[in-house]
């Protein structure tokens, strides 16, 4: 049977302006990997390279794209699950992490019927919700505290909140106030600095976080500096998660050199800037052999990818809170059965996949 690939882009506009230390966000363009048989069955993936960041944010990222989609339309395809991996490692360049995390996406939906199952789960699939933590955006004081108001009220025990972008003792006082109403066996605070510390500053900076019980900071220093981080995780009193510093190390002995060298507390992983789903499987083995702890986030995808990674760290058996709560980000969404209710993402399979905006 003919299959035929093709792409969409699409653009998700933010409901509000969304602050990070590379700057405001107000809108996000992604693409859709859609591919289709003459039965209308149809397997859907996301490429969605984060502006900046993603080693597949290229000029020439809509070429080689439409290379994949090519491709896809004329080899012969995976015909099992258990093949896509092999497949994708053999025909999609590694430097194209959100093209390969797409590609194997639209490739398992196929595989599985064209129905949005990714891999065999118990969240879309037995209704066990996932806990996640709810996120603090960057912004001016008030924005920011009116966020940290809220999310207790919205059902969240775990909090994160992105610093480094506005004065540093304001952001404590943020970070006191939750903690003067909510000690820490109540509400789980982390906080992400996105590389914003100065090595020579950060230790400091990590000190004074630690009187507010942080559960753990993320890359508090940029990337690719491996002494200076290796030592601020023998030294702070504040658990450090790397996240940036996973980007772009794709073979898996140089994988476990990195974190053999920084010996970190946590590791986040983004299938869509590490190459996909297999990827961070490597990775989670990787960190289960060493004692590291983990977790999985989503990189501002819509609910297409949001509901690949969800499924997958429900496969996963995670337990502690993921960072899976960006489905309500965007105005102009893929309508689909996933909602967040007191701090948990669901899968409501009353709710249908609404696809006309890309099909």
């Amino acid at each position: 049977m003919a299959i035929q690939c093709f792409f969409r882009k699409y653009q998700l506009n933010f409901t509000f302006k969304a602050g990070t230390s590379r700057g405001v966000l107000e809108n996000k363009h992604t693409y859709f990997i859609i591919l289709s048989d003459s039965d209308g069955k149809t397997g859907i993936g996301e490429a969605g390279p984060l502006k900046g960041l993603s080693l597949d944010d290229r000029g020439d990222f809509e070429d080689r794209l439409a290379d994949v989609c090519q491709m896809l339309s004329t080899a012969p395809l995976p015909q099992q699950a258990s093949q896509v991996a092999d497949f994708i490692n053999t025909h999609i360049a590694p430097d194209l992490p959100a093209i390969r995390f797409g590609t194997e996406v639209a490739l398992l939906d196929y595989s599985h019927g064209g129905n949005r199952l990714i891999v065999p789960n118990s969240w879309s699939e037995k209704g066990q919700p996932i806990a996640i933590n709810g996120l603090v955006w960057m912004g001016d004081k008030k924005f920011m505290l009116d966020q940290i108001n809220s999310k207790p009220k919205q059902g969240f025990t775990c909090i994160k909140m992105k610093i480094g972008a506005i004065d540093f003792k304001t952001e404590l006082a943020l970070l006191a106030t939750i903690r003067q109403q909510f000690s820490s066996k109540e509400i789980t605070l982390r906080v992400d600095a996105n590389g914003a510390f100065h090595p020579l500053q950060a230790l400091e900076k990590l000190r004074q976080l630690a009187q507010y019980d942080i559960h753990s900071i993320e890359q508090p220093i940029r990337p690719g500096q491996i002494e200076s981080m290796a030592a601020l995780c023998k030294q702070s009193p504040v658990p450090i998660a790397l996240d940036e510093e996973l980007i772009g190390v794709r073979d898996i002995k140089d994988k476990g050199k990195l974190l053999d060298a920084i010996d970190p507390a946590f590791i986040i992983l983004k299938p869509t800037l590490l190459g996909g789903l297999a990827a961070s499987k490597n990775w989670i083995q990787l960190a289960k052999e060493r004692n590291i702890g983990w977790w999985i986030t989503s990189a501002l995808e819509s609910n297409i990818g949001l509901n690949a990674i969800a499924q997958f760290a429900s496969a996963q058996q995670v337990t502690m809170p993921q960072g899976l709560g960006t489905g309500q980000l965007y105005y102009n969404n893929i309508p689909s059965p996933l909602e967040v209710n007191q701090g948990l993402l669901n899968y409501n399979p009353e709710k249908n996949w609404d696809l006309s905006a890309i099909l």
